[in-house]
């Protein structure tokens, strides 16, 4: 297998830790270690003690039966810990698909979902959302034209990134519908699941909907726990599973034994750390609302439904070269929708952490130089 170079990732490793403001992270705001186990009694204790072995290449049950306790349908013999969400992608690809099988993906869309398909030998049919009346919509008449006699794979993410779109319950339950009577496989990035910016959005996971269904999680967006490097799959498809465990000896094999016991705190205070981080989003989408109402002239404001990310509209010049004098001049990283094979001045911006307000005020002062230009 030959993967092309990811073009998001390489771009995050030019600039991620030497540039002062990263207003297009997708992840939320983080915390110290020492945050984290003061919110349990005995934590520390627990930390301190760890044997520092291997550990098992599931995933330690006790973290296994925590995340299952995130589902209504999962149990803990249902879930399998991966490093990251990245390695869960590549394995459940590798296990399940051939070559010239076909794969719809929700498009656009983190690379990997659609280039280690392509990579196998697979036949891609990207799923576009698309820009209407000042919002992103997903077409599901234009998913249901898409499907063939050999589709095995649909691929959906929502909240979505970077269009911060989110299905409907309607929705979704119609992809579910779709898949299940093509006898195809659903897997369902869920990794921005719980920063839905209304509760009463937020959707059942697919693997409690249906045994078709792969659900995708990962302790690095809502939580901000990126440098656990814990991420899971929770499938009711026992054939799946079984596949996905059997490869994963042939990658990480198992997991860091302190991540996995710090992901088994946090998760145990999931509700808090996404309480706290979902009130951050808010805050912040105030700050951008009133931005993008002074820069109507400069950009369109494509407002997220869910999540900590959105995908707004540069309305004249080049973008590629507005996000390059922006983090040369200024020390202001944003991703330019071209990274993600969108065209159209398009730009990913992040609004989960804290100086996000402070990273935007920048912006908005380089803005109002008087040499600058998009061109």
């Amino acid at each position: 297998m030959k993967l092309p170079s990811f073009t998001l990732e390489r771009y995050f490793a030019q600039y991620e830790f030497s540039t002062k403001y990263l207003l297009c992270s997708s992840d939320c705001e983080s915390l110290a270690v020492k945050d984290l186990l003061a919110l349990e009694p005995g934590a520390e204790e627990r930390l301190r003690g760890l044997w520092l072995g291997y550990t098992e290449s599931l995933g330690s049950p006790s973290l296994r039966e925590t995340i299952a306790g995130i589902y209504t349908g999962i149990m803990p013999g249902q879930v399998l810990v991966h490093s990251g969400a990245e390695e869960a992608i590549f394995l459940f690809m590798n296990a399940v698909l051939q070559p010239g099988d076909h794969v719809i993906v929700q498009w656009p869309c983190y690379q990997s979902l659609s280039e280690v398909a392509r990579a196998i030998g697979c036949d891609v049919t990207p799923w576009r959302l698309r820009e209407e009346d000042g919002a992103w919509i997903a077409d599901l008449d234009e998913l249901r034209r898409a499907l063939r006699p050999n589709t095995r794979v649909v691929v959906v993410n929502s909240p979505h990134n970077p269009t911060g779109y989110h299905f409907t319950q309607a929705e979704q339950a119609e992809v579910v519908e779709l898949v299940e009577e093509h006898g195809a496989l659903l897997f369902s990035d869920e990794v921005y699941r719980e920063s839905e910016h209304d509760p009463a959005e937020r959707l059942p996971a697919a693997c409690d909907l249906s045994q078709r269904a792969v659900s995708l999680g990962v302790m690095s967006k809502t939580y901000g726990l990126a440098g656990l490097r814990i991420g899971w799959v929770a499938t009711r498809n026992a054939e799946v599973f079984a596949q996905m465990a059997g490869m994963k000896d042939y990658t990480t094999i198992c997991n860091s034994a302190p991540s996995e016991l710090l992901a088994e705190i946090a998760l145990k205070h999931r509700e808090e750390l996404a309480v706290r981080n979902v009130a951050l989003i808010e805050e912040n989408l105030k700050v951008l609302d009133g931005f993008f109402a002074r820069q109507t002239g400069r950009f369109a404001w494509l407002r997220p439904r869910a999540g900590s990310v959105a995908f707004p509209r540069l309305v004249e010049g080049d973008i590629e070269v507005f996000c390059q004098r922006l983090v040369t001049e200024a020390g202001v990283l944003l991703l330019p929708g071209t990274l993600f094979d969108v065209p159209g001045g398009y730009f990913r911006l992040g609004f989960g952490r804290k100086n996000m307000p402070e990273a935007l005020g920048v912006l908005e002062e380089y803005l109002g130089r008087s040499e600058f230009s998009t061109n």
